[in-house]
């Protein structure tokens, strides 16, 4: 792994919390880069970020790669009780909160404050656009995730669902409940659920982004064409004063 960046300079201009944020890391000591991939599961979000990393390493800038249930704290507490399909929405939003908390003050910003570029597999856009489908009080989730960061670049690949369910059963032969929104009742088929569910997020999503403004990005494309656009973006951002 190479030397992470360290020069002040490098911190994002007006970077900020979106609420209360954690008050022992000051802005001004974030001096890395967080970016952030977001999608449905099928998008190809993990390709694209093992390629990033590749390309970022071998271009000379220390990585540190973090995601939904990454936190040592909950996560296999969480994947535990998601097998039972019972978890209530507020729970699970809960569950969620607190693996990403778990992670934001002991990976995110200890990686920032060191200077190294953190790739995000997903962030709280995904957890809020879950948690809107199913019905939470959106200001009450602004208030749940007052701690997070805001990155200095959030890509979300978009891919339509009928995409998308194939992607899924080309590769696990099988669709996730939760991915499924099977516990919404939207269908009995988990076909058909899979189908309205997602359709259900990307209309969050397209919500989150007037408010969030982050990058749209047609994961329909081939994966290469993909990166390239995605590398294209990032350099740019690197070399940001």
């Amino acid at each position: 792994m190479k030397k992470p960046m360290t020069n002040p300079e490098g911190a994002k201009k007006g970077r900020r919390y979106y609420g209360h944020g954690i008050p022992r890391y000051p802005l001004e000591d974030l001096v890395g880069k967080l970016i952030v991939v977001e999608g449905a599961d099928g998008s190809g979000r993990s390709s694209q970020i093992a390629r990033l990393v590749d390309w970022l390493e071998t271009c000379g800038h220390a990585t540190v790669q973090v995601g939904l249930k990454h936190s040592t704290l909950v996560s296999s507490e969480l994947a535990k009780a998601q097998e039972g399909n019972i978890l209530s929405r507020t729970t699970l939003s809960l569950f969620y909160a607190t693996d990403f908390a778990d992670q934001l003050e002991n990976m995110i910003l200890p990686a920032l404050k060191a200077g190294f570029i953190v790739l995000s597999d997903r962030y709280i856009y995904t957890l809020m656009a879950r948690d809107v489908v199913r019905g939470m009080d959106e200001a009450w989730l602004k208030n749940l995730y007052g701690i997070a960061l805001e990155p200095d670049a959030v890509f979300y690949l978009s891919v339509e669902p009928q995409e998308l369910v194939q992607r899924n059963l080309a590769k696990n032969a099988a669709l996730d409940y939760w991915e499924s929104g099977m516990d919404l009742g939207f269908s009995r088929d988990m076909f058909d659920s899979f189908l309205k569910y997602q359709t259900a997020m990307q209309a969050a999503f397209r919500q989150l982004r007037k408010n969030y403004g982050f990058t749209v990005v047609d994961g329909n494309r081939p994966v290469g064409s993909i990166t390239k656009e995605l590398r294209k973006k990032i350099r740019a951002l690197l070399v940001e004063k």
